[in-house]
This record gives C-alpha cells, structure tokens and sequence, in this order.
C-alpha cells in the first residue's frame, strides 16, 4: 500500500469514526445530540482533522509501572496489537516499563528528563500526577482530543473532563468508565484464622495481630507475615483508628497530610502529630519483637504474595482488586485456605471514598515528537475492542478461552510459560471487559456489598495542589519520610515514643508548617470554587 492510499485511508476512518461518535457517544450513549453538555468544546460539534498525515511510519512510546514480563508473552502480544497500529495509522507501540523497585524515583525521574516520551500512565492520588503537571510533563489536550482522540472526547462527560485539567487546561484522559474498588487492607487465610479461635471477619488491627500470633505459635515452617522491604501500612491504620481522608498530596513514604474528616472535609491536619502515629508506631514495634516478619525485613526483597500462595506466608496487603483474583488463585494453590480480606475501612465505616476517575489514566508527555499519532493509537486501545482484548487479556487460545461467557483458561496453559499482563491502567473501560472465572464470584455480594453501605462520593476531584511555594520544602519532607518512615513500619526504629518523636521535629525541621499552612490556604480556596 502507497502512503498515499494509507493517507486516505486513515482520514476516511478519521471521519467515519466521528461520525460514528457523534452520533452514539462512543457507545457510552450519553452525548444525546448535545456536544457542549459532553465535553470540552464550546461549538457545537469537534471538527476532526481530515488531513492527519499517517504517511510516516513512527514509533508510539507508552509509559507504564510495572516488572517487565520475561517470558515473552507480552512480546508475542504486542506484534498483533502493532499489526493492526500499522494497518489503521501506519504506527507501532513500544511499552516503556518503570519496575516495582524504587519506582516512585524512576517514575518521577523519567517524566523530568525531558525525554520524548508519548503516552504516560498517570495517576493523581498515586503518581503525583499534579506535581508532574505542575512541573511541565504533559501536553495540553484540549486542541488535540477533538481531533485525534474524536470517540473518547465525545464519550467523557463535561464534569470528567472538568477534573482532567490543570490550570483550566486537560492534562490527561481520565479512566472513568472502569469499575474497580483500590481501597486497601489485609488478606488472611480463613482456614487459620477459623483455627486461631476466629469466627469471624476480623475488624481491626489487634484481631489480625491474636491470628499472626496464632501462625507464628503453631506453624514453625510459616513467617506469619513475610513482608519485603518498602511495605506501607500508616496510611491503612489511619484509616482503621481515625475519620480522615487522604489528600492525592505525595509525602513520600508516609502520608503526612490528611483532612479531618467527611464532615470537615477542608480543614487540613495530619496524623502523624496525632496520637495514632505513636499507637501505630507502638503496634509495629510489638509485632516486630513478636517475630511476625523477618528480623531483616527492612532488607528482604523477597515476594510476600509468592510465599502466601506456597503457603510460608500468612497474610499479605494490597487491594480489593487484587483480593478479587488472588482468592481465586488460594482455592487452588492452597485448598480450603478460604482467603479473606479485612478492609481498613471496616474498623470504622467513616472514611471510605468511591475512587477518584483520575486514579487511572493517560496524558501526552509534553515532549513528544508525535502527539497527534500518539492520541491516534490511544484512542484505538480505549475504543477497539480487538486491540483492546488484546493488550488487557492475551492472545485467545493461549491466554484465555471464553466459556460460558468468562475467560477461562485453555488446557494445558502453564503460568510461567504462558502468563501475560500488560500493566495498562491508563483507559479501561466496562464496555469491552469480559469476566473472568479467576475473579472471585462471590466479590459483589460480600466487599462490594459492604462498600456500598459505607461508601461516599470522592471529592477531591478538582483539587490541583500548586506546590510552588513549598517545593522545596515537600522535598525535604519526603526525605524524612523515606529516611525514617521504613524503621518504624517495621518496628525498627527503637523506642517508639522517642522515634515518633524525632520524626515530627525532623518533620518541623523540613519545613512542615510551611506547608501545612499554604495547604489549608489552597484548599479555602477550593472549598469556595466549589460553592461550600
């Protein structure tokens, strides 16, 4: 095929595909024939650009966090993705992987570089997300959505695009037409718990801490907990044994600044100058001199999850979503191990917040060569359902069969050899995912169920923190919390009262009131630009 023909081509299908969107919404069915209710735009229809030139072939780079896979799989996947990136725009994808260690460094590092990079996983109440913005990392969206990205720019509503931007400009396309719940807690094994005398679901912080006490009196072959280094759980415990809220504010290893509450929602505090940050700091150091994990800990990098599903491990930490599956790998790793979750939420049911749509998304990197191509090939990932299968499950008849309607996967299929993830986080969406039998289906009636009667509305939405003024001063703050923070998750640090201590003046050294106090002046601000 001639790049003239491909030129065509690509406009043609540049075209039909805003018709299609104009029409239907991106089959979200809720544009209604009325543009300026839907997005961005202030004219009554987004013009798409018929002369996109997709002559030159290029190279479309993804940013995403995640281990690079090693067994190939991924690879094998990616050829028939960029099969059909070439066929509908004459590109190809390469996935760029920050891994799991340090990677809050790496992460940051590779978005200040200056590096060409096109499509970035972001996330706004993980990835400091605002902080990169702020900084200069991404592109301004707001002429080229329309135009390249036409179906996703008409399928997210006016209000989604509103919490996308930055200084009144979109910055990212938000995952918000994906359905997950992220609040984190504890997984246990049901089974041990039912031995350690414990009926039933553990509600707090010292039921876990009488069943890792169990294992470690009753199974000499188990660590009850083989946490590995960078495991942070403060945030969790504040959640458990306070009503504050988490800021989408990053500290470094430990959240310093939370609100108050639901109720007093723009009033800024912080726990560590509470009371539980010294009983958080107490309970760490006696499990730690209980043996719960490694008397190394602080340097073992080893895998938890791995030595829960061998069964030398007894409880692991992450989220709901992560349970979802990891419950299904148990009942057959470890048969009739039962595995539970202990959300931190349930201790009090004051401070569960729906997820933020920002959680997950994309934005252009400010520096990319090929910021047209890029939202091209994103907007064919979100909106084709081919490419889409793809890059979320594999290879049907190598990763997963459907039966019955689930995924399910092909006999003879062996984890190490045939194993895929992709780690895109960036734009999923309900309407091309399929379930999947490795999904607990008994998760909506139990955690979600429990959710729903808890849950409130995130609000922290259209809060861009301006870190301007204390740049300098989060830094350091950060350094403290990376310096010290490790020792006391892990009960390591001494004294817990004299370590508490040091790090709050070490905390006030940094600069803390600074920022405490520009904090609370930009979040009146936002309490008033959101009318309360």
């Amino acid at each position: 095929m001639t790049n003239v023909k491909k030129g065509m081509i690509a406009a043609l299908a540049a075209m039909l595909l805003f018709m299609l969107a104009a029409c239907t919404g991106g089959n979200n069915a809720n544009v209604g024939g009325k543009p300026d209710a839907t997005n961005g735009s202030a004219s009554s229809e987004p013009s798409v650009d018929t002369e996109a030139d997709t002559s030159k072939f290029v190279k479309i780079s993804y940013l995403v966090l995640g281990d690079k896979p090693k067994n190939g799989q991924f690879d094998k996947v990616l050829k028939e993705v960029n099969v059909i990136m070439k066929e509908k725009i004459n590109a190809e994808l390469e996935w760029k992987w920050i891994e799991w260690a340090d990677w809050q460094t790496k992460y940051n590092l590779a978005l200040a570089s200056g590096e060409p990079i096109d499509l970035i996983t972001i996330g706004t109440d993980w990835l400091d997300t605002w902080g990169n913005a702020q900084r200069g990392a991404f592109m301004n969206l707001d002429d080229l959505l329309p135009k390249y990205a036409p179906e996703t720019w008409n399928s997210i509503p006016q209000e989604d695009w509103d919490q996308s931007k930055y200084n009144g400009k979109i910055v990212l396309i938000p995952e918000n037409d994906y359905t997950q719940w992220v609040n984190h807690g504890f997984f246990y094994r049901g089974d041990w718990a039912k031995e350690a005398g414990i009926t039933e679901p553990i509600k707090d912080w010292e039921g876990i801490g009488k069943y890792l006490q169990y294992i470690k009196d009753n199974k000499p072959d188990v660590i009850p907990w083989d946490a590995a280094s960078g495991t942070q759980t403060f945030g969790g415990f504040v959640q458990s044994y306070t009503d504050m809220l988490e800021l989408p504010i990053s500290t470094g290893f430990l959240p310093v600044f939370t609100t108050k509450s639901f109720e007093d929602k723009y009033t800024v505090t912080s726990p560590i100058y509470e009371d539980v940050f010294l009983q958080y700091a107490t309970m760490m150091k006696d499990w730690g001199d209980r043996g719960f994990w490694r008397e190394d800990a602080l340097n073992n990098k080893g895998n938890n999850r791995d030595a829960l599903k061998a069964g030398l491990s007894g409880l692991d930490q992450h989220h709901t979503q992560t349970f979802s599956g990891l419950r299904v790998e148990m009942d057959k790793l470890q048969p009739g191990s039962e595995l539970q979750m202990f959300p931190f939420s349930r201790t009090r049911g004051t401070n569960l917040m729906e997820l933020s749509i920002t959680h997950g998304g994309t934005s252009v990197g400010a520096h990319s060569k090929n910021p047209e191509r890029a939202l091209m090939a994103y907007e064919l990932i979100r909106n084709n359902e081919e490419i889409y299968h793809l890059l979320n499950y594999g290879l049907e008849g190598v990763q997963y069969e459907i039966k019955d309607g689930k995924r399910v996967r092909p006999a003879g299929y062996d984890e190490a050899r045939d194993g895929f993830y992709s780690d895109f986080w960036g734009g999923r969406v309900d309407k091309f995912e399929i379930p999947s039998e490795t999904t607990w289906d008994q998760i909506e009636e139990t955690l979600y169920a429990e959710y729903d009667q808890i849950k409130k509305p995130y609000v922290y939405g259209q809060f861009v923190f301006d870190k301007t003024p204390v740049d300098a001063e989060l830094t350091a703050i950060s350094q403290v919390t990376g310096e010290l923070g490790p020792a006391i998750v892990f009960g390591k640090a001494g004294d817990p009262a004299a370590a508490v201590e040091e790090f709050r003046n070490k905390l006030k050294q940094a600069g803390y009131d600074k920022v405490l106090a520009e904090l609370q002046k930009q979040m009146d601000a936002y309490k008033a630009q959101m009318g309360e």
